[in-house]
């Protein structure tokens, strides 16, 4: 997210600026002012500030996002629910991986990858996202804190596979900020839950200069019966071993969430690629079915927190 969200300032003032050459070119040439033995008929030339665009595209021309392919790696932590709608917390370690290639956008969602396969003009004020999704699922996979939860038994990682889809509209308030819509579906391939989410997003992204960047964003998840079964229902056994009351979740709106981004070069100039920090913090609320399971409602909380922090390097 950082790294594609600072490629675009790159790209906007580098791409910006041959086009404002090109005007400058096809500008037509001044009228001559009448003949004067006294005074000498101005010469035309560009403005100060035709100048300094032009000086600020060559620095543009060597950054690093100029480039056909960069990257974004690091290494992210925080603490996280030790289940979704536990009040216990863990140490969750995350790698972040963001970049492009050849102008095909790639980067992490969740434990997981997406790729964008939509190659939009330069500069446009609206951008289109479409593309494949894989990701993991750790739901109650050895992490759980709660020992009458961990009675009812750890789940293998589901693998979910499917796609994102949305658009991206540039420049709603000055030249460095965009919102995005886009919803993402997926999809159980493992038959760990043989279930599917949808989870639509709305988000705000704004530059801060060549500093770093700002990003808030809101977002719900929707499930059907099946993932609200495998995770939060308690049949007969599960009730017997762990003394929570029988309980069958239903499908529909699980969550509500919002969040917030802020992500700084190091070096003070993102164009140069190098070291990066980034803190990230958000908050959800389950709802429905999945708020009312005993392991939500009797062991944990509806409300979910997150935090964490971390380290890039972009090349």
């Amino acid at each position: 997210m950082i790294a594609r969200t600072l490629a675009s300032l790159a790209l906007i003032l580098s791409a910006g600026t041959p086009a404002f050459a090109q005007a400058v070119a096809d500008q037509p040439p001044a009228p001559k002012p009448a003949e004067s033995e006294d005074k000498a008929p101005a010469k035309p030339g560009p403005t100060p500030e035709q100048l300094r665009l032009l000086a600020t595209a060559t620095a543009m021309a060597q950054s690093v996002f100029a480039k056909d392919f960069y990257m974004t790696v690091g290494l992210g932590a925080g603490m996280v629910p030790s289940y979704e709608g536990s009040d216990q917390y863990v140490f969750f370690p995350a790698p972040v991986v963001q970049g492009s290639y050849k102008g095909y956008n790639f980067g992490a969602r969740g434990p997981g990858l997406f790729v964008d396969l939509i190659k939009d003009p330069v500069l446009p004020k609206v951008e289109y996202i479409a593309g494949p999704v894989v990701r993991v699922r750790l739901e109650r996979n050895n992490r759980i804190r709660d020992a009458v939860v961990k009675r009812l038994g750890d789940f293998p990682i589901a693998l979910e596979m499917g796609a994102t889809g949305g658009i991206k509209i540039n420049r709603i308030f000055n030249r460095f900020d965009s919102i995005t819509i886009q919803t993402d579906a997926l999809f159980d391939v493992s038959g760990v839950h043989s279930g599917a989410l949808v989870t639509p997003q709305v988000s705000y992204n704004r530059l801060l200069g060549t500093k770093g960047v700002i990003n808030l964003s809101a977002s719900a998840d929707f499930v059907d019966g099946d993932y609200a079964d495998t995770y939060f229902s308690i049949d007969a056994a599960g009730s017997r071993a762990s003394g929570l009351p029988r309980y069958r979740a239903g499908g529909g709106l699980k969550s509500l969430q919002t969040s917030a981004l802020v992500g700084i070069d190091l070096s003070g100039n993102a164009l140069d690629g190098g070291w990066g920090a980034f803190v990230l913090g958000s908050y959800s609320r389950l709802q429905g079915d999945i708020a009312d399971s005993p392991i939500v409602a009797i062991r944990g909380d509806a409300d979910q927190f997150f935090g964490g922090v971390g380290l890039t390097y972009t090349f």
